[in-house]
């Protein structure tokens, strides 16, 4: 099969947006809306848009969070499941960019090699890699006078791998579910899936469905909360208002109930560990509750899971699914041993095993050839890297959908590029500040985020470098954002050089 032909690449925009995701179809929107006078382009190495929802193609794949806080707030969800499956989401986001024509903007099959900035030139310099199937990938450039990353968190081209010793003697087949093969089937086998967050939470029980057997194996327990598939009160408000209106109450709602319930478990854990203890005992007994869905640690120390209709718990009282705790000790031809000596046979294993968290997507970012490490820079208002000129990046909330925070990332994005026009500015920079106390961007003790988070910006101890993880106070503490007094400008008559067009003089390139 032929690959259509790859778009042609604007020399030089304005704003270049670097994903197609959730985050990076919020920013066009908003980009466009709130900017309108300015051009942008979407760059997307993946040969379609959709971020994590084009990657992930595992059984069972669905959001973690309910639909109304992850979806727009600009697009209403119309569909019938609060819980929404990964291919309705694909659909949502790939109609959204139909109907809003961000689809004219969207480069896909380009991925970003590298990106510097010059001072003198005040513009940035984008290195791409196309690829158009059979003749392979070349490189070329763009310029553009603001960055803008939407790459998410974790390694696309990688998972994280144990290194399970003795896995080339397993005589069956052994898949990531970042990497599912189209063709695997499970049915009638003998499944071991190794891991217990939300990957596995989901995929168990829609393996469950035709395999012979599948085992959940895992080295701790989490907590999990069960949570329906159709939301009553959503249906409720959609037969009184408007799809609009309805959308905007049900996802205020959703967001007030998700962080409401954060701050519970922060604030009362004891009570938090017996609520969930207890909605676990209901469905499959105290003693299976207690011995694999309590966890050591507090819950939202590491994260709440969800499952749709308490579909993992139905599945194990059905008998379909048995749940293991204990540690890996290696492969064997027929299956999986454990420390305590048990082998579990296995036709199938799954390593559910985590991402492996990746701050810039593989870009390397470098300001007039120098390397920028983001370990080494503080965040400012969750959006810019300190003394990082016209560079924006997008981190969703760890604890509430990841759209509530892209979203307030993109309309501050939007008030610094109205602000540079106004103030006729080239460069806004937030300069770092002396005496702020540094703390990990994301503070869980998940595995994934422990591995990766030193590598990633860190947050401070007070405004404007916190990120409270509250919408609410976060949506209020961006709106007092005072940019005049945050950020460092520099004039554009004081750096474009002869014949350098600066930002927004280039209102035609790109769309």
């Amino acid at each position: 099969m032929t690959s259509p032909p790859l778009s042609p690449l604007p020399a030089h925009v304005d704003v270049l947006i670097v994903g197609a995701g959730i985050s990076g179809i919020d920013a066009a929107y908003r980009v466009q809306s709130q900017c309108p006078d300015r051009s942008y382009a979407v760059l997307e190495a993946r040969e379609s848009l959709g971020g994590t929802w084009d990657l992930f193609r595992y059984p069972g794949v669905r959001a973690d969070s309910d639909i109304y806080t992850l979806s727009f707030p600009f697009q209403p969800w119309t569909g019938e499941n609060s819980m929404a499956d990964g291919d309705e989401i694909l659909d949502y986001l790939r109609r959204t960019v139909d109907r809003f024509g961000i689809d004219r903007h969207i480069h896909c099959s380009t991925k970003v090699v590298s990106a510097n900035w010059s001072d003198q030139k005040a513009r940035w310099t984008v290195t791409v890699e196309r690829s158009d199937g059979e003749d392979g990938s070349r490189r070329s450039a763009v310029t553009c006078a603001f960055l803008y990353l939407c790459t998410g968190y974790y390694d696309y081209e990688r998972g994280h791998d144990p290194q399970f010793e003795g896995i080339e003697a397993f005589a069956g087949t052994v898949v990531h579910p970042q990497f599912w093969p189209e063709d695997l089937d499970h049915a009638d086998k003998r499944v071991v899936v190794i891991g217990s967050g939300a990957t596995a939470i989901t995929l168990v029980p829609a393996m469950a469905r035709d395999a012979a057997r599948v085992t959940m194996l895992q080295r701790t327990p989490t907590w999990i909360t069960a949570l329906p598939r159709k939301d009553r009160f959503a249906a409720g408000v959609r037969r009184w208002l408007p799809a609009g209106p309805a959308h905007r109450v049900v996802r205020a709602r959703n967001a007030a109930y998700s962080n409401a319930f954060y701050h519970y478990c922060r604030r009362f854990p004891d009570r938090a560990r017996a609520l969930l203890t207890r909605g676990t005992a209901r469905r499959i007994g105290e003693e299976a509750a207690r011995e694999h869905f309590t966890p050591s640690y507090a819950p939202w120390d590491q994260r709440v899971c969800v499952t749709a209709d308490a579909d993992l718990f139905k599945a194990i009282q059905r008998d379909e699914v048995d749940v293991v705790t204990d540690h890996v000790d290696r492969f064997v031809a027929e299956g999986v041993r454990l420390r305590s000596g048990e082998v579990l046979p296995a036709d199938i294993v799954v390593t559910a095993t985590g991402l492996r968290m990746l701050a810039f997507g593989h870009i390397a970012v470098s300001v007039d050839g120098e390397q920028v490490d983001p370990a080494h820079h503080l965040l400012w208002r969750g959006t810019m890297l300190s003394d990082v000129p016209n560079f924006a990046l997008c981190f969703g909330y760890v604890n509430l959908s990841w759209t509530m925070r892209a979203d307030l990332t993109a309309r501050l994005v939007c008030r610094i590029l109205n602000h540079m026009r106004r103030e006729d500015l080239a460069v806004v920079t937030p300069p770092a500040e002396p005496g702020v106390r540094e703390r990990p961007m994301i503070e869980l003790a998940s595995g994934y985020v422990q591995r990766g988070v030193q590598s990633f910006p860190r947050q401070g101890h007070r405004a404007p470098w916190r990120m409270r993880q509250t919408y609410l106070l976060d949506a209020a503490d961006i709106a007092r954002a005072g940019l005049r007094r945050e950020l460092r400008g520099v004039p554009r008559a004081s750096v474009r050089p002869p014949g350098l067009r600066g930002v927004g003089d280039n209102i035609a390139a790109g769309g």
